[in-house]
């Protein structure tokens, strides 16, 4: 019963695609994809204004830049604004689904660097906020999917993966370390330090000095303290290398994958396909 409900679906949505009109059809491949000569200079001209509109943004917040240029700002963050509200809603349109890409990481990425310039009708001050519109840029990985980047960014990825239990189980064992450290030094300090003046506090001192990051803003008087923050200070470099052998070893082991590329299912958005993919391999809607 089960099956033949997702088979009539999957039915549905292919008929769904197949009326679609060459114009729809053209613009999912321009915007949704990069294989394309259309679709890289799409990608490649978008990845530049969001560029710009960032560095509109913070040469809008140099007071001598402001006072000088300030109207010119003001056009330019509204053309900014207006272009990636017209594109966001191409996307919103050339999609099987609206609701998946709508909620999708990208697709609340690009809702949210569109939302400051309209706030700031209302509430002065959060067209700064615009500098969201940044976060954008990680569309770069789209383009470098193109070219010889693909199986090491995968390769990375998979190593992360993979790595995630024990990168976990890590953090625990430091967590654990910090507060025992951060402890032990309150007991040893507290009494005489101003800076250990309660458990958290010596166990932030911990984590800055585990990590030898070394603020130096709370340090240890007493010998028997120095002696230990010693001990941590040396622990930190062993500690600093662990996460990276981890890693490290997940992609020795990894034996690499296979060249994908950028073809979007128009129903789940899922990229990443074999170049001769007919149907997507997560959610089987035609491509």
């Amino acid at each position: 019963m089960k099956e033949n409900l997702e088979r009539e679906l999957l039915k549905e949505r292919n008929n769904a695609i197949d009326q679609w009109s060459p114009l729809r059809h053209r613009l999912h491949t321009i915007i949704f994809e990069a294989e394309t000569k259309e679709g890289r200079l799409f990608d490649i001209l978008l990845l530049a204004a969001i560029l710009i509109s960032v560095i509109v943004v913070m040469l809008e917040t140099v007071p001598g830049y402001q006072a000088k240029y300030g109207s010119t700002f003001v056009i330019l963050g509204w053309t900014f604004s207006i272009f990636f509200l017209v594109e966001y809603l191409l996307r919103i349109y050339c999609v099987l689904t609206p609701r998946n890409y709508i909620l999708s990481f990208y697709g609340i990425i690009d809702l949210i660097s569109i939302l400051p310039a309209f706030l700031s009708i209302f509430l002065a001050g959060s067209h700064s906020l615009m500098i969201i519109r940044g976060l954008r840029l990680l569309r770069v990985f789209r383009i470098f999917k193109l070219g010889n980047y693909t199986g090491q960014g995968q390769m990375i990825t998979e190593a992360l993966k993979a790595s995630r239990p024990k990168i976990l189980l890590f953090i625990t064992f430091v967590f654990i370390l910090v507060s025992i450290f951060g402890s032990l030094m309150y007991l040893i300090e507290g009494s005489s330090n101003s800076g250990f003046d309660s458990i958290p506090r010596s166990v932030y001192w911990a984590i800055v000095t585990l990590t030898t990051v070394g603020y130096g803003d709370i340090s240890p008087a007493t010998p028997l303290g120095q002696f230990v923050a010693s001990i941590i200070m040396i622990a930190g470099y062993a500690i600093i290398a662990v996460p990276t052998g981890i890693v490290t070893g997940e992609i020795i082991r990894s034996k690499g994958t296979k060249h994908e590329f950028t073809t979007a299912c128009p129903h789940c958005l899922h990229e990443g396909h074999d170049r001769d993919a007919v149907f997507c391999k997560k959610c089987a809607t035609k491509l």
